[in-house]
């Protein structure tokens, strides 16, 4: 892994000539992101975020946290015990730097002994599941970690929006697999990762699958395009 969302998030933050990151999808042309959204303040979240902030209680773990900004706000702000955890060393790097106090490189699925009032999955947070048939896999983790009256916070969108439609409005979706799996593409300084597996889940496809794996599941927000935020709980 060349780890180039983490190089671009280290950079900004020590201010090493960060650049702009270009992200592709297989669905989608090449569009630029800036690093900087990724340092937003609480008041620069959209609505779905703050609102995931607001309802996070008790110990809370921030998976895939980035560049620490929801866990800083819950650590500094509201004064609660966050665990962000991330794959990318140079996010993690990053985050001590910003003044974390407990994060560490790892990976959901082999985080053991622990246990959790809330987790946090945003900015697509089903991305990170990859796969439709993984889903289960990731569920049945973050089930695991819950306490009792634990709640995981997830939020993700419905891309059939990204989609043809034909002449009756029936959406043109690849007949193979389910169409919220794309893969995910990422250059930065004319450096290209590998390319990987990044899942949306529309509202009911994750319902249907939280209930297949012992979860409740709530509708809490929807956003402005398609996008949502998700209450699972056992």
């Amino acid at each position: 892994m060349k780890d180039l969302f983490g190089k671009a998030i280290l950079d900004f933050q020590t201010n090493n000539s960060p650049e702009d990151l270009i992200t592709e999808t297989s669905i989608s042309e090449a569009d630029e992101m800036s690093v900087g959204y990724l340092f937003r303040s609480y008041d620069e979240m959209p609505k779905l975020e703050q609102k995931a902030l607001q309802l996070a209680k008790g110990k809370v773990l921030d998976v895939g946290c980035g560049a620490g900004s929801h866990s800083l706000t819950l650590q500094n702000d509201r004064n609660l015990e966050v665990t962000s955890i991330d794959i990318s060393p140079n996010a993690i790097q990053t985050c001590k730097l910003r003044g974390l106090k407990n994060v560490k490189v790892q990976n959901i699925l082999t985080l053991e002994n622990e246990k959790f009032d809330t987790i946090l999955l945003l900015m697509n947070g089903t991305g990170i599941f990859g796969t439709l048939k993984d889903t289960p896999l990731f569920l049945q983790k973050l089930k695991s970690l819950l306490n009792p009256g634990g709640q995981i916070l997830i939020d993700s969108s419905d891309i059939i929006y990204m989609f043809d439609q034909d002449e009756d409005g029936a959406y043109e979706v690849p007949a193979n697999g389910y169409y919220g799996e794309l893969t995910f593409t990422v250059s930065y300084k004319n450096e290209t990762e590998e390319t990987f597996p990044w899942l949306y889940l529309d509202y009911n496809t994750l319902q249907n699958a939280a209930f297949a794996n012992g979860l409740q599941c709530e509708l809490i927000l929807e956003g402005e395009h398609y996008d949502y935020l998700a209450r699972l709980f056992i």
